[in-house]
């Protein structure tokens, strides 16, 4: 199980482009860039309360999204099934399924 930030990452990853700009900017600011909601305030113009505002409608947007898209779930579904194939492959040393799983691996890490 995922933490609940990291969680809020990659949910952002996914459908940032479905968020408002300014919500894209303090998910940006607070999650990747590691400000505190005082510091995207001050940096901003607004109250923390408001940045705090914003971050939290954006959250509850994204939750809605993954509701009913699971494109975070499907991943996290993949990224499972890969793991137990690579252990399964591993196991039984066979050259051909290597040879598929280093051609499956080369497509993940350009997703």
């Amino acid at each position: 199980m995922i933490d609940k930030n990291t969680r809020y990452i990659l949910l952002y990853d996914f459908y940032q482009d479905l968020l408002t700009n300014k919500q894209k900017k303090y998910m940006k600011l607070y999650f990747e860039d590691d400000l505190s909601l005082g510091e995207i305030g001050e940096e901003s113009g607004i109250s923390r309360q408001a940045v705090y505002e914003h971050i939290k409608r954006a959250i509850l947007l994204l939750e809605e999204y993954e509701k009913k898209l699971q494109l975070l779930q499907k991943f996290e579904e993949r990224n499972k099934i890969y793991d137990d194939m690579l252990q399964m492959i591993e196991k039984h040393e066979n050259g051909e399924c290597k040879r598929l799983l280093e051609k499956i691996t080369l497509l993940k890490r350009l997703d």
